[in-house]
């Protein structure tokens, strides 16, 4: 489980096929990252199968490929990172799993004083939990939906968040990872159950 406050900003070291699926291997200042560890990558939870030190690699299946933008990856791409919710965290986002629902495409970026208003498009069936207002995951970033329409969602995005993070290296166009609130997909279930009963 995550919050979606991202912690550190790392880079990819290596991207290579690998058992059907991709192994990336991550630079990360986090000096204490044990194997076995789970950390999210750009909103993905990835086990650090292998620790050396500054880096650490992850092997990631083909299902985990078809719901990302993971494939695409290239040396160099700089990722959001954030260590698992430990017992006594504050949660400063929202609960995060870590399950990448789909990915999105950012259509705009719009200054607005020394924040920016992002404009990301999504598919129908993700769309369909998102509220005004409402928490969203987009790279590992908890964030909060500034607007709605048919097709897209929009975020504003404080200077803080723009410069700790790899939102400010998008250019329209880029894809990125997204999850929705589990909170609203809860809600569809127990709903269409009471309405089958």
């Amino acid at each position: 489980m995550f919050t979606g406050i991202v912690t550190a900003v790392g880079e990819v070291r290596e991207a290579r096929e690998a058992d059907g699926g991709l192994e990336l291997t991550i630079a990360c200042p986090y000096a204490d990252l044990a194997a076995g560890e789970s950390i999210a990558v750009d909103g993905a939870c990835l086990t650090a199968a292998s620790v050396s030190p500054g880096a650490f690699t992850a092997h990631l299946v083909r299902t985990t490929l078809e719901r990302t933008g993971f494939a695409a990856y290239a040396v160099g791409r700089r990722v959001n990172l954030e260590r698992a919710l430990r017992v006594g965290d504050p949660l400063g986002g929202h609960l995060v799993q870590g399950h990448v629902d789909g990915v999105g495409t950012l259509e705009s970026v719009t200054p607005e004083g020394h924040s920016y208003r992002l404009r990301f498009l999504a598919p129908a069936e993700l769309l369909r939990y998102v509220v005004d207002k409402g928490s969203i995951t987009v790279d590992g970033i908890s964030l909060t939906v500034a607007a709605l329409g048919d097709g897209w969602f929009e975020v504003a995005i404080i200077p803080h968040t723009w410069h700790v993070t790899n939102l400010s290296e998008h250019q329209p166009g880029a894809t990125v990872n997204l999850e929705v609130d589990i909170l609203a997909k809860y809600v569809e279930r127990l709903m269409g159950a009471r309405v089958r009963s």
